[in-house]
């Protein structure tokens, strides 16, 4: 059974850093592109990041593009982001999905992802 499993959500404050981890199963690592995703209360689910599985190519929203570093361990069949300079408006559930031959060449679409995680809550507090 495929299976996503998100790690590492919490409070922290303004400024401070978190690092979620994606635990993947029942998948082959390296056929799949990992993308992270978020959403706030009342608001739709956004891309952020996208990482491809031989090259490690990867890809930022705007939004999150110099703070946060997605990167995967595929020995471990896991995916990280690091979140660093966080702010309250980063306030969110944070999903991270898999896509079979996924492209990583635009912000990750909902649409376009095979199996999701159960997402982890990520606060922070101004």
């Amino acid at each position: 059974q495929s299976q996503l499993v998100e790690f590492g959500g919490g409070l922290v404050q303004s400024g401070g850093s978190l690092r979620l981890s994606c635990s993947v199963s029942g998948l082959t690592l390296n056929y799949y592109t990992i993308s992270w995703f978020r959403q706030a209360p009342g608001m739709e689910r956004e891309g952020l990041s996208c990482i491809m599985p031989r090259h490690g190519y990867t890809y930022y929203a705007d939004s999150v593009k110099g703070r946060f570093t997605i990167s995967r361990d595929n020995a471990s069949n896991t995916v990280y982001l690091q979140m660093n300079s966080l702010r309250p408006e980063d306030t969110a559930v944070y999903y991270c999905a898999a896509a079979r031959h996924g492209s990583c060449i635009a912000t990750p679409q909902t649409g376009s992802m095979d199996y999701w995680g159960k997402g982890a809550l990520v606060t922070v507090s101004s």
